[in-house]
């Protein structure tokens, strides 16, 4: 049988379990990444007594994403987040002698979809590997992984990198290998009785270990990387990227060098929550780097933690001595083998990889790409919409309805307007409370000039506080519409051309951005309700220069 395919063995509930003595000797070892195992003898980069070159950040990330499956990589126990307490775990999981490891299919599945979308070379026979350490959340004191043959390796992605204030470009950062892996347990600590507790829930969840080459130099190219990352695995479908559920991990590897030399130490930051905290971390580690060469210090090889509340990295353990994991070949699982061969089909016990090629859906930069085509929208814009799922459905959804309003009034809305609100609140897009038909309401408000762009914004606060409440009716409870009757604009006017004298008479000798602040007038005296179009016309009429 060429795979281990299989269903898996009953779960057991409520394994507790301290691990006193286990946890005392073997704790606060080191539980290093495997990602160069060769250590670098690279020069420490010092400042002193050097020749002025231009410093160089070298930035790579190492990705664990949970596969999105019931059940775990290697038992029949389920995967949902916040369960109970140690109430999904498999004898398997808790290391009860006698039970053997049986490989979910699915989760080979999403990995052979994952590494064909981002351009891996799938290998035709891959092998799991048994990592040795101790740990006091790792019952088998040893991590099923794929350290010798991987699933994929030699990938690429190449995504778009927005860094504020800067022109948008490409990057392309290479992908050495994805494997796949189980998860280990969870530690629960508690200081007030001064002990620890272990959870299984998560031991044995499936994982793909995404290891990209240090080919990145800024915090933002990292986290347009992540950004652009779970954009494709949400898109495929093989894993929730709910950073906060720890379904995706983020760790970096980050070090300094002055131009032309070798590379220099490198440090890995953990515990990395979210996308924007990518960037926070590895900009402050780049930052801090370059001060303690500066200031003529070295930099040591270790572990550091990311402080989100205090925005710094914070120092865990060194990484001065090789961990030996003494990988051996799992015994209890055979080679994976798939089918590479064109056109060939899926069996019970044999994957095709080209069937499964027919079920990647369209990716992020194709959808960019059928944006500039089909809506002649510029390139920023597309990726904009692109990295914000939400906002696109919104477009996508608005122009097909309203094919009458302009494609620049629609997506400029949704950028300018509910993604700088949105923004402003430090929310996502999806957890903003709008519909889509209210969306809609707005811009055909917008449209008929019912209201004006001020109005439109305070509907998007007014909806966003009561979702349940309705367009019109807003507009009418809070006095929004838009003032159109040319006589109130013309009183409105004649009010703001009497309190703005001096800008009159430089508008009258030949200054016309003047008009601008008796323009500006009107909206203060109406509210900001007052229609601008027709006010700059009337205006320009009252302030016309008589023929004598």
């Amino acid at each position: 049988m060429s795979g281990s395919f299989g269903r898996n063995q009953n779960n057991i509930s409520c394994f507790g379990a301290t691990f006193r003595q286990f946890r005392c000797e073997c704790y606060n070892r080191s539980k290093t990444m495997h990602y160069s195992i060769i250590r670098r003898l690279a020069t420490q980069p010092k400042l002193a007594n050097a020749p002025k070159k231009k410093w160089k950040s070298v930035v790579g990330l190492e990705v664990h994403a949970q596969i999105a499956s019931a059940s775990k990589l290697f038992s029949g126990s389920g995967t949902s987040f916040g369960a109970p307490l140690n109430s999904s775990v498999a004898y398997f999981d808790a290391s009860i002698p006698g039970t053997l490891p049986v490989l979910n299919r699915k989760c080979v599945e999403s990995g052979i979809k994952t590494s064909l979308a981002l351009g891996c070379r799938v290998n035709e026979v891959s092998m799991f590997d048994r990592k040795h350490y101790f740990y006091a959340d790792l019952p088998n004191g040893y991590q099923i992984t794929q350290q010798r043959a991987a699933l994929a390796n030699d990938g690429k992605m190449t995504f778009p990198v927005i860094t504020p204030g800067k022109k948008v470009y490409y990057k392309t950062a290479k992908l050495l290998q994805l494997q796949l892996e189980q998860d280990s347990g969870k530690s629960l600590h508690d200081d007030y009785l001064k002990r620890s507790l272990v959870d299984l829930n998560r031991a044995g969840l499936p994982l793909m270990e995404l290891v990209f080459a240090p080919d990145l130099e800024t915090g933002e190219e990292a986290a347009s990387l992540v950004k652009e990352l779970i954009l494709i695995l949400r898109r495929l479908q093989t894993c929730s990227c709910k950073m906060e559920e720890g379904a995706l991990r983020v760790d970096a590897n980050i070090s300094i060098h002055q131009e032309g030399d070798p590379l220099g130490v490198r440090t890995e930051v953990k515990n990395i929550g979210s996308v924007r905290s990518i960037s926070q971390a590895i900009t402050y580690e780049i930052n801090r780097q370059l001060e303690t060469v500066t200031n003529g210090g070295v930099i040591t090889n270790e572990t550091r933690n990311w402080d989100a509340e205090n925005r710094r990295t914070v120092a865990m353990r060194d990484k001065e001595v090789l961990q030996d994991y003494r990988f051996m070949p799992e015994p209890n699982l055979p080679p994976l083998h798939v089918n590479l061969k064109p056109g060939s089909i899926s069996t019970e016990d044999l994957l095709s990889v080209a069937a499964l090629s027919e079920e990647i859906p369209e990716l992020p930069e194709d959808t960019r790409q059928r944006l500039l085509e089909q809506y002649n929208l510029n390139a920023e814009t597309a990726i904009i919409l692109v990295n914000e799922p939400i906002l696109l459905d919104h477009f996508l959804s608005i122009t097909r309805s309203l094919t009458e309003l302009p494609k620049r009034v629609i997506y400029n809305f949704l950028i300018n307007d509910l993604l700088t609100y949105c923004n402003k609140l430090n929310i996502d897009v999806e957890d903003c409370s709008i519909k889509a038909n209210d969306l809609k309401d707005i811009l055909i408000s917008l449209h008929d000039e019912l209201i004006n762009l001020q109005a439109a914004r305070q509907l998007i606060e007014l909806l966003h506080k009561n979702p349940e409440a309705k367009v019109n009716e807003l507009i009418e409870l809070h006095n929004l519409q838009q003032i159109c009757s040319p006589d109130e604009i013309e009183n409105l006017c004649q009010l703001a051309i009497a309190n703005q004298a001096k800008a009159v008479q430089q508008y009258q000798k030949g200054k016309t951005k003047s008009l601008f602040a008796i323009a500006g007038e009107v909206a203060k005296l109406s509210s900001q309700k007052a229609n601008m179009k027709l006010v700059v016309q009337c205006l320009e009429k009252l302030l016309k220069p008589t023929n004598k």
